[in-house]
Parts: C-alpha cells; structure tokens; sequence
C-alpha cells in the first residue's frame, strides 16, 4: 500500500499527516510548536518539520509542503538566509505597499499586472521594506523564496547538492511579483520593489510535477501556499466558498478565471490544480475567540456555549475584531473595539456572543467582497480552529444568510499537501479522488432579519470609528 505525507508549515505549528495514497485515509499524524512572532529564523522550521515527522517522513512514497503564504525567505549566495524570514502577518512593511502601489500607478494596475494589490502581506512589499531599512542585507540577497519553498529544498538536499529551489503557481501567486494571468514572473516588479536588484527565483512547477527526491528516496511534490492546499484537502468545486479561520480569516472560491480587483479586497491568486483561488484575507479570525476567553477568564471551549446564552445582536454590543491591525479592511494600525456598551448589556454572554458576532461579521465582508467579483456562493464550507465550536456554524448560518456546512475537523491543509503528493506519485491528469468524511449541515434560518440586524449594527460601529 503506497502512503504519501503532507505538511502543515502554518504560523504557529508544523502538523504532518501520512495518509493512503489511494483512499487519503489518514493513518498517522504529528505536530511541532513554531515560535512566537512576525520574524522567524527559517531553520526553526526544519527543527520542527523533522519533530513532527520523525518516525514517519522516512518510510512515506512522496511528500508535499503547504505553507504559510507570502514570507519573505532572503538567501546569500550560499543559500543562507541574510536575515530572519519576515511573516505574513509582520505589518512594518505597510507604509512599503502604499508606495509601490503608488509607484506602479495605482491599485488598477497592480490588480491587472498580477491579480493582487500589495498590502503589508504581500512578499513584494516586504522586498520593499528590506531594500529601504537594510540595504546591506537586500545587497547580500541572491535569491529569494517562500516559506514552503524553503522547506521543500531543504527535502530535496537544499544548498551544496543538486536539488533546484522549486514553487508552484499557488503560492508564487501571492508574491505580487508573479502573474497568475501571464503564468510568469513580472521581475520588473521585482527590480521595482527590490531597488532594481533582481535576485534569483524558484522555478515553477506545474500542479503534479515532481520538485526531485528527498535523501531517503521518496518524491517530492511541488508543495504550495496554506490556502490552496486547504482548497485541495476540501476537494471544492466551483459555486463553493470556504471560511477559514485560523489565526488569519479567509474566504476563498475555486474559479475559471484570474480575479482583479482594483480594490485590492479580494487577491487574484492561482490555486494547486491549473484554475484559480480569487481569496480575501483578514487578519483577526480564531485569535479573537481566544483573546476573548482570557479576558473571561474562562477556557476557549467554555466560550460557545457562554455565547449561546446570549440573543442575536449581543444585547447591542458590537466587536470591531481588528486585534492586531487588518488587512481587509486594509487597516494596519488599528486596534480592537468594544462599542454599544450600556449598564444592561455589560454581561459575559454578551461579550462572548459580540466576539463571534464580529469576527463572523468580517468574514461575511469578505464574502461579499467575493460575490462582487462574480464568484459564485451556492455551499459556504466553514473550517480552521474557531469552527470547531457548533455555535461559530449556526451563527455564520444567520450573519451570512446561507446555509452552512462544517466539515468534520481535519488538517485540511495537510490533507492537501498529501493530496498532492499521492497526485505526482501518481502522475495523473486528475489528483485522486478522496472522500470527505461527514459533514455538518446548518440551514440558513427563516427569518435572516437578526442577521441583518448584526450586520447593520457592525456596518455602523466601523462606519463611526474609521469612517
């Protein structure tokens, strides 16, 4: 029986699953912490790539990474990294994307060279920021890669062998630097963001196509971004959308067609299989369920069921989740707020349903950001660590106005990676067909007025403190 592994290299963790390469039934699992922070040495990656997989990466036919999009991996000549990789979530590069967006001519023509607007996530405004703030390490920088590119060299050998740094469309597509409509690297972005430096780039794969062996023997598949792997596990189809929500929120959609959003809302990226990921992405997700319960003082799982004592609306209380700066709202520098409060409503139920109320109100944004660019929305699929509490489903249910449906909790995202894998082992036109487990289906409720309600409530709360 052929068993194919599929990593997790996510912000917080390493999660590895050794699955069936013809049934995707998952036979083994591991996990490794990754430290705190928005800098992160890429080596502690690789420390805990091979804790999580020890025991079980020697003895799998192939394997693949998916990672934490968008980080900023720069490598000297010898292919040591100059620095420590800056994350996705690292917002110093903000006022960086301003001005590349500015330099380029504005947001339309950002959105029309590669599908994305660059905000402070995005890779090339990152560039940016080095090339600004420390120029003696962006001219030590010959090549750059992501965080799942990283990693899949060092399977395959890494620097002094023979092993070529490797991506895959998925993951090149949120760099702001290569084009998912074109399928190539705009390096004049590149030299335009990096101050006309133009370091090396990993090849891109194609969605099966083998990136060489690791030492033990087994096949490395291309790998690609957190999302698209998360997509791939699912199995969606086009007319489905996921919310995700992990420590960032996504809403994403397969489509036919590259997305350009002028707005910058909704990133224009490529997915694991040919077609395309149009996705919107929040900073603040299952992070403001946590923040919530410590401020409690009660346990993360004790908060759905506190939440559930109160009615829709959270007695008129209204959370603006925005913990740790946004990026849709592209808000960086904000902070969270609490409004509507009166002696009455001053309660923990309220406080706990206001704190799911306005995460899910942010992720319903999202989806309307989607919807706007003509992605359909007929199965809303809800995923990632904060929809493990039933309450996070029915209330989704109400604020979104659809029905819900909430897979049983996996690590998608591993899932995706080993999906892939068993795919390039197996060479095929089509990556195989696994079966989802059972999932849970929340019907949209008769009446959608409180959900109407909660929305126009949060629309008003942001409208008086951001404008």
């Amino acid at each position: 029986m052929p068993t194919v592994a599929g990593v997790d290299s996510s912000t917080q963790s390493c999660k590895v699953v050794v699955c069936d390469a013809d049934t995707g039934e998952v036979l083994h699992r591991g996990r490794a912490a990754h430290p705190e922070g928005t800098e992160v040495a890429p080596e502690a990656w690789w420390q805990a790539l091979r804790e999580a997989g020890n025991g079980l990466l020697e003895h799998v036919d192939a394997l693949a990474v998916a990672g934490q999009q968008h980080g900023l991996v720069a490598l000297d000549a010898a292919g040591r990294p100059v620095r420590d990789a800056l994350l996705w979530n690292d917002t110093r590069s903000a006022q960086a994307a301003t001005d590349l967006v500015a330099d380029l001519g504005g947001p339309e023509k950002w959105a029309e060279a590669v599908g994305t607007v660059p905000v402070a996530a995005i890779t090339v405004a990152k560039l940016r920021w080095l090339a600004e703030h420390e120029p003696h390490l962006a001219d030590r920088t010959d090549r750059v890669l992501l965080p799942h590119d990283w990693l899949t060299w060092q399977l395959c050998g890494g620097p002094g062998t023979r092993a070529e740094p490797v991506t895959d469309r998925g993951d090149a597509s949120g760099t702001g630097y290569w084009s998912p409509a074109e399928g190539a690297y705009r390096r004049d972005l590149l030299a335009l963001a990096f101050g006309d430096r133009t370091p090396e780039l990993p090849r891109v794969l194609g969605p099966y196509e083998a990136a060489g062996r690791a030492p033990h023997g087994a096949l490395v598949a291309p790998g690609t971004g957190d999302n698209m792997g998360a997509a791939l596990g699912l199995g969606i189809e086009p007319g489905d959308v996921v919310i995700s929500l992990g420590t960032s929120g996504t809403a994403f959609a397969l489509s036919d067609h590259c997305a350009a959003d002028p707005t910058g809302a909704v990133a224009g990226f490529a997915d694991a299989t040919g077609r395309f990921l149009p996705l919107v992405c929040t900073l603040n997700a299952a992070r403001v369920l946590s923040s919530t319960a410590r401020m409690l003082g009660i346990a993360l799982d004790d908060l759905g069921p506190l939440a559930r004592e109160a009615g829709p609306g959270a007695g008129g209380l209204v959370l603006l989740p925005y913990l740790g700066g946004e990026r849709t709202p592209n808000l960086p520098e904000a902070a969270g707020s609490l409004m509507g409060m009166r002696k009455a409503n001053m309660h923990p139920p309220n406080f706990a349903r206001a704190a799911v109320e306005g995460m899910l109100c942010n992720m319903a944004d999202a989806l309307d950001r989607l919807r706007a660019q003509d992605v359909s929305a007929r199965r809303v699929l809800i995923i990632g660590g904060a929809a493990k509490a039933p309450v996070v489903g029915e209330i989704a249910a109400g604020i979104f106005g659809t029905p819900v449906t909430v897979p049983r909790p996996e690590e998608y995202v591993a899932l995706g990676a080993a999906r892939q894998a068993a795919w390039a082992l197996a060479g095929t036109p089509e990556p195989p067909h696994w079966r989802l487990a059972a999932a849970r289906e929340v019907p949209a409720p008769a009446d959608d007025s409180p959900g109407r309600r909660i929305r126009e409530a949060y629309a008003d709360a942001r409208g008086m403190v951001y404008g």
